[in-house]
């Protein structure tokens, strides 16, 4: 059976997942990219290195958003956001880095990291983890289809 997701599983399936795939373009080719995003109701949030994506949304804001949920070729859910890519001010872009860290950050710790084998220590290091620019997709509309096997 094939259908339309509900506005309430639309959020379940953004707000439970924290990898998506945002799409941008130059106005000739188009980018597709994997992110890692947390969604707050309102907005996605995601950071950045300078770059080709950085580059291309701030040429040309308009942006598509796509997240999966699939168990198999019979059952899967997915979201599409379409949206405005948006580069909040110094007090906004802290408050959606906190957003990251506490959504998104807890999760890169590899379930197969075993605390006997490394140096235990009471500071985390971010170096890897925080990018020079946040940013956020502004949501205008959003739509979603499940696949689910009788």
């Amino acid at each position: 059976m094939l259908g339309t997701l509900s506005d309430t599983q639309i959020y379940n399936v953004l707000s439970s997942q924290s990898l998506g795939r945002l799409a941008c373009t130059d106005g000739l080719q188009p980018y597709i990219i994997p992110i890692t995003y947390v969604y707050d109701g309102q907005y996605i949030y995601a950071q950045s290195k300078k770059g080709l994506k950085l580059k291309l949304l701030r040429k040309n804001s308009n942006v598509c958003f796509e997240v999966d949920m699939m168990t198999d070729m019979n059952n899967w859910k997915c979201v599409l956001v379409y949206g405005k890519f948006e580069e909040p001010d110094e007090k906004k872009a802290g408050e959606a880095r906190q957003k990251l860290y506490d959504g998104v950050f807890s999760l890169m710790t590899g379930s197969a990291v075993h605390a006997h084998e490394h140096a235990v220590t009471d500071q985390i290091d971010d170096s890897n983890r925080i990018k020079e620019i946040v940013y956020r997709i502004k949501i205008e509309k959003i739509t979603g289809r499940f696949a689910m096997e009788q």
